[in-house]
């Protein structure tokens, strides 16, 4: 399956990107007072402490500019793409999430940020996240926020129970890959029968993912998603499951917090973020139990977000200065300690606050873990067509959970893909 590159970029936007050109026909105009720079974020998206500076004291470095800001709750995409589709009352500055690449097809609705130099900061960040603001035209659309490199977190005193090592080093020998982490699992089981690693098989699909260098697109547009790298990655989900190691917890389920607080899920792989979303937050009684460990099967990164400036913006200059006074290295330490938003600026990892020994996992130094994960993450490319293949495989890896056969799932897979590319014009 081949399409030309250019052909990816302009393919129709009600496709690939929402529709922006297929809906509205106002007057181009942004959104708030001729000195106001507006920014539409979701909660917990960005630090509060910092956006409340911009908003009462004006943005650094952009005189006579304040920051006005609203939290999108609910469906943020569907918000900000059918105010792109309208042209009137858009933000200056939009944040998005990991789907960067479903905007590049779309890219002239967003102001290049190296017209204003942004090349010139490139060292000061992952050169992989750099890369995902980038479109296949060159065009830097967006710029690095926050990260979600991968560890593998884990209950000491469970762990002891089982006589299983609690120093996070020799634990990683141990489980150096996934069937060292697999294998693992089944000796916590001699002591807590019912112990899983993983809430579902899709997780394991997801952290996975994260660590390969290839996704599910070349390029130059050839879908590679058949691969028998992916093949084993999509059994490896279902040899968790047949092993009894998955919960079984629906996604979005409060079943995902019980199978943490209960302590059904001794040991996980996961980002940064899912420390402070499930242990810090469903189990604060097991503060100080906790430790965090090289994840199996090398680093890897899921998650993180953009901020992004629209073509519409009253002063693209004063929303740079916005955005890259809001994400220097010093302010993604502040996002950090504030809600545990992992910089995507290898600057941060040296800061004194990014080295103090964390209290819920015993006083351990996690950024010793998650630095080192941060810098080893694969540069992949991402397709604006992945939200159309993602859905798919996650569907399917549902279903092989709740008993159909892997390679009929994996097959039946392969098979909606290719209808669903077909319909998009991709083949």
């Amino acid at each position: 399956m081949a399409v030309s590159r250019r052909r990816l970029l302009v393919l129709g936007a009600g496709a690939a990107a929402g529709g922006f050109w297929t809906a509205g026909c106002g007057s181009q105009r942004s959104l708030g007072d001729s000195d106001e720079i507006t920014l539409w974020t979701w909660d917990r998206s960005v630090s509060d402490e910092l956006v409340a500076r911009a908003e009462t004291k004006g943005i650094p470095g952009a005189e006579g500019f304040r920051l006005s800001r609203t939290n999108i709750g609910g469906h943020f995409n569907t918000k900000v793409r059918t105010a792109l589709a309208g042209k009137s009352l858009v933000p200056d500055i939009i944040g998005i999430n990991s789907d960067v690449a479903t905007y590049f097809p779309n890219q002239d609705v967003f102001v290049d940020l190296n017209d204003f130099g942004a090349a010139e900061l490139k060292s000061r960040y992952l050169d992989w996240k750099w890369k995902e603001c980038i479109t296949p035209e060159g065009r830097m659309i967006a710029f690095p926020m926050d990260t979600g490199p991968t560890g593998l977190f884990f209950r000491t005193d469970l762990l002891r129970e089982a006589g299983i090592t609690t120093d996070p080093k020799e634990l990683a020998a141990r489980a150096p890959d996934w069937d060292g982490f697999i294998a693992l699992g089944k000796e916590l089981q001699k002591s807590r029968k019912r112990a899983v690693i993983c809430p579902n098989i899709r997780h394991v699909w997801s952290i996975r993912l994260g660590q390969l260098a290839r996704k599910f697109m070349t390029e130059d547009g050839r879908y590679v998603g058949d691969r028998d790298e992916l093949r084993e990655a999509f059994e490896l989900a279902y040899r968790v499951g047949r092993d009894g190691l998955s919960a079984g917890a629906p996604e979005g389920s409060t079943d995902l917090y019980g199978v943490v607080t209960s302590g059904r899920q001794p040991v996980g792989i996961g980002a940064v973020w899912w420390g402070l979303a499930f242990p810090e937050s469903a189990a604060p009684k097991t503060e100080g139990e906790w430790r965090v460990a090289d994840p199996p099967g090398g680093a890897g990164n899921v998650g993180g977000s953009f901020l992004a400036i629209t073509k519409y913006s009253k002063n693209p200059e004063a929303a740079y200065q916005f955005i890259t006074w809001l994400q220097s290295p010093e302010n993604q330490v502040k996002a950090f300690t504030e809600m545990s938003l992992f910089p995507s600026s290898p600057r941060s990892f040296a800061r004194p606050e990014m080295r103090e020994p964390r209290p819920f996992y015993g006083g351990q130094r996690t950024i010793e873990v998650f630095g080192p994960s941060a810098r080893q993450v694969k540069t992949v490319y991402k397709s604006p067509y992945d939200r159309v293949m993602d859905p798919v495989f996650a569907a399917e890896l549902a279903n092989v959970e709740s008993g159909k056969n892997v390679d009929t799932a994996w097959r039946d897979a392969q098979d909606t893909i290719e209808r669903e590319l077909t319909r998009e014009g991709v083949i």
